[in-house]
């Protein structure tokens, strides 16, 4: 299995198609397109018989050029990567990072592959998908391509808990540029885990994330911010910025004001708790009979100060 991870923290599980299915596939796209071929053949000859032996030569090699690469080169760019041949075994080819292919993806991979599988009956790409990790032939290794299963049971990924209000923005000066992808699935990993770790094993994995983390972006951790709460802030720093590449400047989710922001031990009610934050109790409200509307009631008002009558003497 590889696994990609996206801007979002997001971890994507590619699972690189097995030689086995790849090669079915392959048959049958091989029996569809020289069904097309012999058939546009016969009806070309019948129809440039009266044509030189030079002319239906460069009508021969027209027609291999046409049919047999052109064909499939335009139907994966049409399809996204799903010729019949994969789309009956459930197969898809996406780039490197998970995305569609485009034209000049399907122009190396069809060029290459007339070589290593038309004019060597396969041999090199099977030689090729054997060696490489992840089963890919040369055409895929020139192209930046990638061929995956696509019907595969997708489970749902782990919600990722928002940091302390008191840390939005803190870190939007940092450099996440060199943050490896592998650190980035690490820090998620844990942040949708850590409420099921031990306390102490939890404890320690989020000091030696927030360490690594530190060193990667080449600024020391905050003294005051805990650990797991340090991981949270960062990571939505992280989905800002890709936010905000992708829309535009724009970005979702409103900003607590600074007006109402907590300090630094505040946490907040119903919110996620993190190791070393320590929510606060609300100030309990002070009873109604000691305030109105329109301020405290003067000290002959209380109902303190009444009689047991219920008369209040004149003043």
């Amino acid at each position: 299995m590889s696994e990609l991870v996206t801007g979002e923290a997001v971890a994507l599980e590619l699972r690189p198609a097995r030689l086995p299915s790849r090669a079915l596939a392959v048959l049958l796209d091989l029996i569809v397109v020289m069904a097309v071929y012999i058939a546009v053949t016969v009806a070309v000859v019948a129809a440039s018989a009266s044509l030189d032996d030079a002319a239906q030569v460069a009508l021969s090699i027209a027609l291999f050029l046409l049919v047999l690469v052109g064909g499939p080169i335009a139907v994966e760019t049409l399809s996204h990567g799903r010729s019949l041949g994969k789309l009956a075994v459930g197969l898809r080819v996406v780039r490197d990072d998970g995305g569609p292919i485009r034209f000049r993806h399907a122009l190396v991979r069809g060029a290459i592959g007339v070589v290593e599988i038309l004019l060597t009956f396969g041999v090199v790409a099977c030689i090729a998908s054997l060696v490489s990790a992840r089963g890919r032939r040369l055409g895929d290794v020139f192209a930046g391509t990638l061929v995956v299963r696509e019907r595969i049971p997708v489970a749902p990924s782990g919600f990722v808990p928002p940091p302390p209000p008191w840390l939005a923005g803190r870190f939007s000066e940092l450099d996440l540029s060199a943050v490896p992808d592998g650190l980035w699935l690490a820090i998620r990993q844990y942040l949708t885990r850590m409420h099921q770790l031990d306390p102490q094993v939890g404890s320690a994995m989020a000091e030696r994330l927030a360490a690594d983390l530190a060193t990667r972006t080449g600024a020391p951790a905050p003294r005051d911010v805990p650990p797991g709460a340090y991981l949270a802030a960062v990571v939505q720093e992280r989905q800002a910025r890709e936010s905000r590449r992708a829309f535009g400047g724009v970005t979702t989710g409103a900003v607590p004001s600074p007006a109402v922001v907590p300090g630094p031990g505040a946490g907040v009610q119903g919110g996620p708790a993190y190791p070393g934050v320590r929510p606060t109790a609300p100030p309990s409200p002070r009873p109604l009979s000691e305030e109105s509307s329109d301020g405290p009631r003067p000290p002959s008002a209380r109902p303190e100060d009444r009689p047991a009558s219920g008369f209040v003497p004149p003043a």
